[in-house]
């Protein structure tokens, strides 16, 4: 009995041995298992990533050369302004142009935007004075007033609107109403304009002390028109101001 009873342990602790064994190689393989499927996932999830950045790069390229095509197009279809003479008016980067009570400037770059589903092409221009930059459309360039320097034999022309103070005739209103007035042809970016609000202003000077707004107006219309006609004449600023001043000297 007792040979049995012993066998019969035996065979017991045999039994469970080969269950936890089984139990452990279950845990090993579920281990496993998951190992894998952890695996699996991290590089799922990495290759959406990268599958990510390859839609948003292939977009933005798609984008960009649709960019490129429309602005080609519409340089295609629409001619570029032309004067009166016929000479056609078309800014390149490192052209200098006038922008009408901004002044003189030059096209740093012309830029491609989307705006509302249509692809815009803009001026991007520094102004000389302040360094200021500027974004002009350019199928809206002649209507914003955006035009060339004027030659040089203009300004003569200028300086003849200096000589004819005899015929002004300054509005005795109010200042308000004068501002606008001069503010309407400082806005139209004419130097003919502009020069007649300078000689107006010197003018009053004669008669009566200049108001702040007076004298910040003569100071805007001055600088407008020196920096252009030292331009236009290939001299110092200095020396446009002095011939200005001669005008008014007396």
């Amino acid at each position: 009995m007792a040979a049995k009873t012993t066998t019969s342990r035996k065979k017991t602790s045999a039994s469970k041995a080969k269950t936890a064994k089984k139990t452990t190689t279950k845990k090993k393989t579920a281990s496993s298992v998951a190992k894998t499927e952890l695996t699996t996932n991290v590089t799922l999830e990495k290759k959406k990533v990268v599958s990510k950045k390859s839609v948003k790069k292939t977009a933005q390229a798609i984008r960009e050369a649709a960019l490129k095509m429309a602005a080609e197009k519409n340089a295609k279809k629409t001619p570029a302004k032309a004067t009166a003479k016929g000479k056609v008016i078309e800014f390149n980067v490192g052209d200098r142009a006038v922008y009408p009570a901004h002044g003189v400037g030059v096209i740093e770059r012309i830029d491609n935007k989307e705006i509302s589903g249509t692809i815009v092409s803009f001026y991007v221009m520094r102004i000389l004075d302040n360094d200021m930059m500027v974004m002009i459309p350019k199928n809206n360039a002649k209507n914003a007033g955006l035009r060339e320097l004027i030659p040089a034999r203009s300004v003569a022309k200028v300086f003849k609107v200096f000589e004819d103070q005899r015929e002004v005739k300054i509005d005795t209103t109010t200042w308000n109403r004068r501002y606008r007035e001069y503010m309407e042809k400082i806005k139209t970016g004419s130097v003919l304009e502009i020069a007649q609000v300078m000689r107006d202003l010197y003018t009053l000077k004669k008669t009566k002390t200049l108001s702040f707004g007076e004298r910040k107006m003569l100071d805007t219309a001055r600088a407008l028109l020196v920096k252009e006609l030292a331009l236009a004449k290939e001299v110092s600023e200095n020396e446009i101001e002095t011939t200005i001043a001669s005008y008014f000297s007396s």
